[in-house]
């Protein structure tokens, strides 16, 4: 017909190709390989940049009045020597986060070693400072052995668990791990209370994670709740027998009824509170704390809180508290997705450390246990603590540096 074009339908099988060929061909083609490649837990080292820049803030507002007094007028010293010594710790961090973790296994034993001749060496030749002897003096530095005794507890205690597998189930290899435990954490008590609850506490989570029985964890729980009921009583009993020294009994009862002394055993317990009152919801403003001006003693160690929450207010603390919750979220998911046992362990002890102190330095600030000297992480004026915190970091980096994830 005119006009009128007719095309050829297509076939849809080329002549002479057999029916599914196509198909028999693409099933037999070989599957493309998943890549992995490593993880690196940035969000972690955000956390962690932000909390020491925050403390490097922090730091300066708290002290500058009192170190202008002191130093010569340098308001910036202790921010200076802080900022200093993180930075070094940030590097190192970063060296260690290259480095193979399972290396450090072969140096626990000698590590926990240390760690009792570190304790030992401190009672006699430390630093004395307010009466009490917690560092070794290098130089122009300090040394505070019981942040040593807490990294080389958890990385000996990990090493222990991965060796006994399941056999950590048996009373006996439970009853190792807590012999391994209470003997440093004694002598760090009596030089650091505070520490030495810290250094229990990491072996009861770690042990937890590890064994499948919970209960006698819910017990001891339970017990140690009941031991704050009776503080004072057992206070007095512990100072009887020289395992609490007088000053540290002095705090409970300063805990227990701090009005009742408000000139000297309640008066850093009375200033924090009243810091933390007088802020309200907004705060005062950064560097406008009063009680930061004398009244608090040493307001940029471990009442540090109490001088956020004057000038920052209750929401202030709550963006740290929240900053401090990412942190520990990214420290359990490194921990779950560890290529080994030995890598979980190492991180879920990191992770008991910071959430014991953080929780701690909490309590201490609002009276809610005796103040024991517990600094709050990466945020407090502390060079040891800051350095073996950030040890510790670029441990946590150096395991979620070897989590494979799979990629097309």
């Amino acid at each position: 017909m005119a006009g009128k074009v007719q095309t050829a339908a297509r076939p849809e099988r080329q002549a002479g190709r057999p029916a599914g060929t196509q198909d028999i061909r693409e099933q037999q083609m070989p599957k493309k390989k998943k890549k992995a490649r490593h993880f690196y837990d940035y969000s972690l080292l955000f956390c962690i940049i932000f909390l020491t820049s925050f403390g490097l803030v922090m730091i300066y507002s708290a002290s500058s009045y009192s170190a202008q007094l002191n130093y010569k007028g340098n308001g910036a010293y202790f921010m200076e020597r802080q900022a200093m010594i993180a930075a070094a710790g940030f590097v190192g961090m970063l060296i260690i986060s290259k480095i193979d973790y399972h290396i450090f296994a072969r140096f626990s034993v000698a590590a926990y070693l240390m760690s009792y001749i570190l304790m030992i060496a401190v009672s006699f030749v430390g630093k004395e400072v307010n009466g009490k002897k917690r560092w070794l003096p290098l130089g122009p530095f300090s040394f505070q052995p019981t942040e040593f005794v807490k990294i080389a507890l958890i990385v000996l205690l990990a090493a222990m668990i991965t060796t006994m597998g399941m056999k950590i189930n048996k009373w006996k290899n439970m009853g190792y791990i807590v012999a391994l435990t209470l003997p440093i954490a004694g002598l760090v008590a009596m030089n650091n209370l505070s520490s030495g609850i810290i250094v229990c506490g990491i072996a009861f989570v770690m042990l937890f994670v590890a064994c499948k029985v919970k209960w006698p964890f819910f017990t001891l729980g339970a017990l140690g709740l009941g031991t704050l009921a009776f503080a004072g009583p057992i206070g007095k009993f512990l100072m009887t027998i020289k395992l609490l020294q007088p000053y540290q009994f002095r705090r409970i009862e300063a805990w227990l009824n701090p009005e009742s002394d408000p000139t000297d055993k309640g008066f850093q317990v009375l200033q924090g509170l009243y810091a933390i009152g007088s802020g309200g919801f907004f705060g005062k403003g950064l560097g406008n704390s009063t009680q930061k001006l004398g009244m608090i003693p040493e307001a940029q160690n471990d009442m540090i809180l109490s001088v956020i929450c004057e000038e920052l207010g209750v929401f202030g603390a709550i963006v740290v508290l929240i900053l401090f919750g990412l942190l520990l979220y990214r420290l359990m998911f490194i921990a779950r997705n560890a290529p080994d046992l030995y890598g979980s362990l190492i991180v879920t002890g990191i992770f008991a450390h910071i959430a014991l102190q953080v929780i701690l330095n909490i309590m201490v600030v609002t009276n809610m246990i005796p103040t024991t000297g517990v600094t709050l992480p990466f945020v407090s004026y502390g060079g040891t603590s800051v350095l073996f915190l950030m040890t510790e970091m670029g441990l946590a980096l150096s395991v979620s540096r070897r989590i494979k994830l799979q990629t097309e």
